[in-house]
């Protein structure tokens, strides 16, 4: 397993893709309305992308899995679709919960972040999970430190989603990233405190939590060969930063 260290200048330029993610999400969450159909979303945060001279990381990605190349340039799931729904002509309507994925490459370096989101009128439940996932986010994140291990992390982020109740998308988690959108090392949900690869500066990762309302793992594929849904057909939640180790803690990149 090869891991790339970054250098101090390397994290500024992943730092500015990040920051366009960060536009992109924002501008994103701000056009959801109903109505508004999942591929005009798309093209927002396309718009923003050229308008800050950034390339689309997923846009044509064709992962050994995949059927065919990405279409979109945001993952768009809604509802019981936790990951990678490609963004089509589905428009919005009141109380969907709406999960957006988005990464940008600047000169070269990659940033990849996520939000969750209820359309209009929220159902309480539909908030709690939006708020449990985030929280598990940031635990996450809290637990990246300098001579802390991966299980440190997946420890923290499932320290909060288990004991809510909630389900966590089997077989996926975060993953390294810089020059590439997915890199070593895959970053899991879960872990044992301790265990795992020591973290160390200059390592950048993305770490994702990926909660289910039903409180079941399990998750069924869509035809197009993409989109994950929740095999019990209950409500997903996904978050995601970009996070680099620094001598001083953990810096996320993907925020305005």
């Amino acid at each position: 397993m090869t891991i790339e260290l970054k250098k101090p200048a390397e994290i500024e330029l992943m730092r500015e893709a990040g920051r366009v993610v960060a536009r992109c999400l924002d501008a994103v969450q701000r056009a959801s309305a109903p109505g508004v159909t999942l591929k005009e979303l798309d093209t927002v945060a396309h718009d923003v992308m050229n308008d800050h001279g950034a390339k689309p990381a997923f846009l044509d990605y064709h992962p050994r899995f995949a059927p065919s190349p990405y279409p979109g340039v945001i993952c768009a799931s809604v509802n019981d679709a936790v990951v990678h729904a490609i963004p089509g002509s589905y428009r919005l309507v009141d109380g969907d919960l709406v999960s957006i994925d988005i990464g940008a490459f600047v000169e070269g370096w990659c940033g990849d972040a996520a939000v969750s989101y209820v359309v209009g009128t929220a159902d309480p439940g539909d908030l709690a999970l939006i708020d449990t996932t985030e929280r598990a986010l940031y635990a996450g994140i809290a637990a990246a430190r300098k001579g802390n291990t991966l299980g440190d992390v997946g420890a923290a982020i499932a320290g909060i989603a288990r004991p809510a109740g909630y389900g966590m998308l089997a077989d996926h988690g975060g993953h390294g990233i810089g020059r590439a959108m997915h890199e070593q090392p895959h970053v899991p949900n879960e872990g044992r405190r301790g265990k795992g690869m020591t973290l160390q500066p200059g390592l950048v990762i993305a770490i994702e939590p990926m909660l289910h309302r039903g409180g079941e793992d399990d998750y069924r594929h869509d035809p197009d060969g993409w989109t994950l849904r929740t095999a019990d057909g209950s409500r997903a939640a996904h978050v995601e930063h970009t996070v680099a180790i620094t001598p001083d803690g953990p810096r996320i990149l993907t925020e305005l």
